[in-house]
């Protein structure tokens, strides 16, 4: 599964682990999170994401 970087803060949204804190199961692709999903760390929306390669 594919990594995800959070361009404001550097934070790494991995599938495998998910974001239990949000209710985001372990296995979860980036692509389904909720459209108002936003990073833990720093607060900002999906669009500020980056795959990383």
């Amino acid at each position: 599964m594919e990594k995800w970087e959070c361009t404001a803060c550097g934070y790494i949204y991995d599938p495998e682990l998910g974001d239990p804190e949000k209710g985001i199961k372990p296995g979860t692709p980036f692509e389904d999170l909720p459209d108002d999903w936003v990073c833990p760390q720093c607060g900002v929306g999906k669009e500020l994401f980056q795959k990383m390669i």
